[in-house]
């Protein structure tokens, strides 16, 4: 079985435990996920089955959405409802119309630095590790970019700990609990995420996302091809880059692809972008898109990355 199941996590679960259900659950020797949500919270996590393995890194290239409360007034060591409380400045003072102003600025693309509860690495060990074993490092910050940010409803004002209801959409590799923290340093009262769910990776909507007592009734009734999401339809965010049934051997085969074997793409393609390579709606590989420089001319190849034989 090759393919995307669609899983709404539940809080509690780690990522890991998920994969363990699912693939005691369907008997598929291979399964992992596109990307770790943190244990307390819900939401969309897509889960690759059999070859869909190796699309794992490239389904997480898309962007992320995510609904998400903030309390404000309260600093925690993990920049969530689960850390230990470090710093209780209360925030009676701060108005909806000073946080909007201020949440408004981070939108674009920003500086964050990773807390030191996630699993980023640092030299070689995971930042969580360090952690535990009462290890602090110098943690590099890092460029992302917040496409839209949008408050939803707000409580509480002029008390010590109001509360946002917010949605944001947001590139790979943002913390939605260091933004709260970041937004909550820069009114100068503390904050720390107190909700979190995951609404889309990519593709992957929430809408289309399945529990996992559904998944066992599915698997049950022997109707789980019901949900599994063909490979392809998993990097619809990549560029579509179809061939000629002429070049079927030579991409099937992990060969580059060159101009003459190209029939049609979906959008203009820049050096270094990732591409799906397909023929006839079947996914062939993940392609990177190299520009060779002549001295009259210029043209694009792709080279393979993951392949996927015909």
């Amino acid at each position: 079985m090759d393919g995307i199941i669609t899983i709404l996590k539940p809080p509690g679960m780690t990522s890991h435990d998920v994969v363990s259900y699912v693939k005691r659950l369907s008997g598929v020797k291979k399964c992992g996920h596109t990307g770790t949500l943190d244990p307390g919270a819900a939401g969309v996590l897509p889960i690759c089955l059999g070859k869909a393995t190796k699309l794992a890194s490239f389904v997480t290239e898309g962007n992320k959405t995510y609904r998400a409360e903030l309390t404000l007034g309260m600093a925690t060591s993990s920049q969530d409802s689960f850390g230990d409380i470090l710093e209780q400045v209360g925030a009676s003072s701060v108005t909806l119309e000073q946080f909007q102003e201020v949440f408004r600025s981070f939108r674009g693309e920003i500086r964050q630095t990773p807390p030191m509860s996630s699993a980023i690495k640092v030299g070689g060990k995971k930042l969580y590790e360090l952690e535990r074993a009462g290890k602090v490092v110098d943690v590099p910050s890092r460029q992302i970019t917040i496409f839209d940010l949008k408050v939803i409803n707000s409580w509480d004002w002029s008390t010590p700990y109001p509360r946002v209801l917010f949605d944001v959409t947001c590139s790979k590799g943002t913390y939605v609990r260091t933004l709260c923290s970041d937004i909550g340093k820069a009114l100068g009262c503390g904050a720390y995420m107190s909700f979190l769910l995951r609404t889309c990776v990519g593709s992957f909507t929430l809408e289309r996302a399945i529990t996992l007592e559904k998944l066992a009734e599915l698997i049950t009734n022997h109707q789980i091809g019901q949900v599994v999401i063909p490979m392809v339809q998993a990097v619809t965010h990549l560029p579509m880059v179809e061939i000629h049934s002429s070049a079927l051997k030579s991409i099937s085969s992990g060969g580059i692809l060159y101009p003459s074997g190209v029939r049609e793409v979906s959008t203009k393609i820049f050096p270094e972008d990732l591409v799906r390579i397909q023929c006839n709606n079947q996914l062939l590989g993940i392609f990177i898109a190299k520009q060779e420089n002549y001295e009259e001319s210029v043209r694009m190849i792709f080279k393979p990355k993951v392949v996927f034989p015909a």
